[in-house]
């Protein structure tokens, strides 16, 4: 199985914490030049350090950036790209508060389209030119199972993600004939800090405790779990390998088994 990604380079993006700081150490694994971008320069730089090297010529890189500010984030993976072209782009960020979707202020939906649609919209502008040129590109959105199921209780979240999911199986088509797949991995209730978050939020809402929410939440997983980063980073980096050259526009749900939808 052809899985390595030496001499490719890999853009990602939300890479200071959870899902995509595993992905980025596990593109790394693999071979490839990985740039981590997120807001936190600190903590860039101290990951880039850290992040494996399997071969002389492998180099990593930081650059700090919010995917709120569309235009510091169009300059800043132009200058990514300029550095090296990037043939892999994991779209990844935050996903937007929870709550109902008639309560929500009109102001949440703006921000959460300009934080997943148009930060997206400006990545895949920046990069598409090297994808391009080397006849090789991997675009993998990290999304939600709410694409398929919505999610109760998060009414933005749910909307904003199915734009996404829209948008990317309109660009597979688009790009498929140079060589670039765009796909969208679906993780499941996953320990990250986003998990935490939404536990803290619905217990501050109800005053139930944050661990019987949790074993609410376990009790629809068939696998009795949560998900560790690690292993969501996995399906995506198999996503970017050559091995999955013909794999494009599908959504994949990485969840234990809890999303019931066949497709």
């Amino acid at each position: 199985m052809q899985l390595d990604l030496s001499g490719r380079h890999a853009l990602v993006c939300g890479a200071s914490q959870g899902i995509g700081r595993a992905t980025a150490i596990e593109l790394a694994q693999l071979g490839a030049n990985v740039t981590v971008l997120a807001r936190s320069a600190d903590t860039l730089k101290a990951l880039v350090d850290t992040l494996p090297r399997t071969h002389a010529e492998q180099q990593h890189r930081w650059h700090a950036a919010d995917m709120l500010d569309t235009a510091r984030l169009l300059t800043a993976a132009t200058d990514v790209a300029a550095t090296e072209p990037v043939q892999i782009l994991i779209n990844n960020t935050g996903g937007p508060p929870g709550g109902a979707a008639h309560t929500a202020d009109p102001a949440a939906f703006e921000a959460a389209f300009r934080q997943h649609v148009l930060a997206g919209q400006a990545l895949v502008q920046s990069v598409l030119h090297g994808m391009r040129a080397s006849g090789y590109g991997r675009i993998v959105n990290v999304i939600s199972t709410s694409v398929k199921e919505p999610i109760p209780g998060l009414g933005v979240s749910n909307t904003i993600r199915a734009a996404v999911a829209a948008w990317a199986k309109t660009l597979s088509s688009e790009l498929a004939a140079d060589g670039i797949t765009v796909n969208n991995v679906l993780p499941g209730y996953t320990r990250t800090g986003r998990l935490d978050g939404l536990l803290e939020a619905q217990s501050a809402s109800t005053g139930r405790s944050k661990e019987e929410l949790a074993r609410g939440m376990l009790a629809t997983v068939p696998a009795a779990r949560f998900g560790e980063p690690e292993e969501i980073a996995s399906v995506i980096a198999f996503l970017c390998t050559p091995a999955a050259a013909y794999v494009n526009g599908v959504s994949i749900a990485v969840d234990g088994g809890r999303t019931r939808a066949l497709s």
